[in-house]
């Protein structure tokens, strides 16, 4: 995690780097015990949480009879300390959404959600949050408002943008993405990946079950920004193949 980062940036960029959080929803019973699951995320644009869960579920149940929710989006996967690393507990209220935005980049971050999300009893919610709280190690411990960790707009122009940007990254500039993640995440690099988002902040990979987020160097408020960001990455990516190539290597001679 980059110090540099105000602690609301450094949260945000936890909750943009996983797929997945752990829901708490109050059992809508006399007792009210906390109630714990798993659900499948994204997020929109300034960062609000989306989710999409169905009516059958008991979590869902739970949110019909109180809205309140708290979600923990776990950044330590594979750190040998994972009480080193730094994970966010959103708390909010999981509120029913219509927003067409908000499915297209639901079902962008989980293709394989789109085989129920025309269920009847399934539906998108956008949590509407209130503040969190950072862990990001041994004493780094902040409580943030909801104005420090969103971004204060969803940029009009990348949302409109998106898709296309996408795509012209998956299916012209294929090469890059690769690159994106063998060279500049660290991440298998052997082919597969997609970007499946592209958000003021960066933008979101997928391989199979594998996911992986590269952010940009400055913050982009359309679709502009994020082309020449999206360009800078990738001269970086290839110059650094280049040079990884070169090591060890010694001239030939005749």
């Amino acid at each position: 995690m980059d110090q540099a980062d105000s602690p609301g940036e450094s949260a945000r960029r936890v909750l943009r780097g996983t797929d997945r959080a752990a829901l708490a929803t109050a059992q809508r019973d006399e007792s009210g015990w906390p109630y714990p699951s798993l659900v499948l995320t994204a997020l929109d644009h300034d960062g609000t949480p989306l989710l999409l869960i169905s009516r059958l579920a008991d979590h869902t149940k739970n949110i019909l009879a109180d809205s309140r929710i708290g979600l923990l989006f776990d950044g330590t996967a594979g750190l040998a300390q994972p009480l080193a690393g730094a994970r966010v507990s959103v708390l909010g209220r999981a509120v029913p959404t219509d927003e067409p935005r908000h499915r297209e980049r639901y079902l962008a971050r989980h293709p394989d959600a789109a085989q129920y999300a025309a269920f009847g009893d399934f539906a998108f919610h956008k949590v509407e949050v209130e503040r969190a709280h950072l862990v990001a190690g041994f004493g780094r411990i902040r409580w943030i408002d909801a104005a420090d960790l969103l971004l204060p707009a969803v940029p009009g122009d990348l949302a409109a943008r998106e898709a296309e940007l996408v795509r012209t990254m998956n299916d012209q500039e294929s090469d890059a993405v690769q690159l994106f993640a063998g060279v500049l995440l660290g991440l298998p690099g052997d082919g597969g990946w997609a970007v499946t988002g592209i958000d003021p902040d960066g933008v979101d990979l997928r391989r199979g079950g594998m996911v992986g987020r590269l952010d940009f160097d400055h913050r982009v408020h359309d679709g502009e920004g994020a082309k020449a960001e999206l360009i800078r990455l990738a001269v970086r990516a290839r110059r650094r193949r280049q040079d990884a190539a070169g090591v060890g290597s010694s001239p030939t001679h005749s």
